[in-house]
């Protein structure tokens, strides 16, 4: 090889290991590029599937805000919490000026205002107490008294006040209403507290009962005082939980009315009888005209000519025609008319014996021998005679013991032999006999 060739050579050995080396870079390239755009498309759905989660937290943060605001603001919650605001702003009001009026005679009567509004409050407390434990009335009435005269004292001190700031230079009308302001602040917050806790008690009697139920049950006692009396006094009379409202209630409409149904007394079933009786004096004449109309073509049908049936042996119960029967038992306030029994023409006798054939009789005994039928059975040389005439076109494949049993009318096991005869005779064709056969 020449000097050029092998330069030739190497050259072209040079520039395919730089193509090589080329698409092996671009290979790289490529792969980083490609790990690249899947390492973005990753973070891309990580910071969508944040953002959708952020978002999520966020709505479930206002569902949560929105429901807690719904629950906060229920008409109950806003009076529960808004008469304890009144109170808290009625005690911050009319403290001060019980405060300021025994400071300003002593300083050792501080404790005093403060022991006479804690006497008004703790005795409201008292009082929920008692409702909710269910107390006896007198004392819920005892609490209030000291809640009253606790709330009086306090009210007439803050008046006086009011009316002694003329001297600090407010003029007679203007101290008279400060003073009214405090005392009316005085009483407002007891009141308000004590009002509040008088419809949570309705609240929870009511709660407790179906509206309705109650509201039926009111109507009951103002309708039926007397059976009400009497039911609860069974109740009282019978041991705790033993006789329910609604037996009692029964039993005492009993006792009252005599009736066993709540609701019905003599005077309403006296009246049900009388609509009743009015309602079938006013019925419509239609429906007795066209019962009447119904009755008499029924007659009319039971009056056709009759099969006389004396040309056939018959027994005479069976050939006198008895009286129609008409069936005028569904209508109402029909009367039954008189039917008279018409003979009829004679017949043909094949249409009577067709007509009693489907009749079942009376066994009465042995048929003799003269009644019974002339049938004989067939010998076995006329089986094979009419068995070779039916068959006669039939092709052997035909020759069956169902098919030739069927054509025949005989029993099983005679087709057999039948067939084994005719499909000798078909098979055999030397003129044997049927009788050799």
């Amino acid at each position: 090889m020449s000097y050029y060739e092998e330069r030739r050579a190497d050259q072209a050995a040079k520039a395919e290991q730089k193509r090589l080396t080329a698409r092996h870079d671009e290979e790289l390239r490529a792969e980083r590029q490609k790990e690249a755009d899947e390492r973005a498309a990753r973070l891309r759905e990580q910071a969508r599937a944040d953002r959708q989660a952020e978002r999520q937290d966020r709505q479930q943060r206002r569902a949560e805000r929105a429901e807690r605001r719904k629950e906060v603001l229920t008409p109950a919650e806003i009076y529960r919490r808004g008469t304890l605001a009144v109170v808290t702003a009625s005690g911050l009001a009319s403290l001060p000026a019980q405060v300021m009026h025994f400071v300003r005679i002593s300083a050792m009567l501080l404790p005093l205002p403060l022991a006479l509004e804690g006497l008004a409050w703790v005795m409201a407390a008292g009082v929920a107490y008692a409702d909710a434990r269910h107390l006896p009335g007198w004392v819920r009435w005892l609490l209030r008294s000291l809640i009253a005269a606790s709330a009086a004292f306090a009210a007439s001190i803050n008046y006086g006040y009011g009316l002694s700031l003329t001297a600090q230079g407010l003029t007679v009308a203007d101290a008279r209403a400060v003073g009214l302001g405090l005392a009316a602040v005085t009483l407002l917050g007891p009141v308000a507290f004590e009002i509040r806790q008088w419809v949570s008690t309705l609240d929870a009697a009511t709660g407790a009962v179906d509206p309705d139920r109650l509201r039926h049950s009111r109507r009951r006692s103002r309708h039926h005082r007397k059976v009400v009396r009497i039911a609860d006094r069974l109740v009282s009379a019978a041991p705790f939980g033993d006789l329910d409202r609604q037996e009692a209630f029964e039993r005492a409409w009993s006792i009252v009315h005599g009736c066993p149904e709540p609701g019905m007394t003599p005077k309403l079933h006296k009246q049900a009888a009388k609509s009743t009786d009015k309602m079938h004096k006013a019925r419509p004449l239609k429906d007795t005209d066209r019962a009447k109309k119904r009755s008499t073509a029924d007659i009319d049908k039971s009056t056709l000519p009759l099969p006389d049936r004396s040309s056939t042996p018959a027994p005479a119960a069976e050939l006198a025609p008895g009286p129609p029967k008409v069936d005028l038992t569904k209508h109402t306030h029909t009367p039954t008319l008189p039917v008279t029994p018409v003979r009829s023409a004679p017949i043909a006798p094949e249409r009577v014996a067709a007509a009693e054939s489907g009749r079942p009789r009376r066994v009465t005994g042995k048929v003799p021998a003269a009644a019974r039928s002339a049938w004989s059975p067939r010998s076995p040389e006329q089986l094979l005679a009419e068995a070779r005439s039916v068959t006669a076109d039939w092709p052997i494949e035909d020759l069956t013991a169902e098919g030739i049993r069927k054509a025949v009318r005989t029993a099983p096991a005679k087709a057999r032999e039948l067939r084994e005869i005719l499909r000798a005779e078909r098979t055999d064709g030397d003129g044997q006999s049927p009788e050799a056969a």
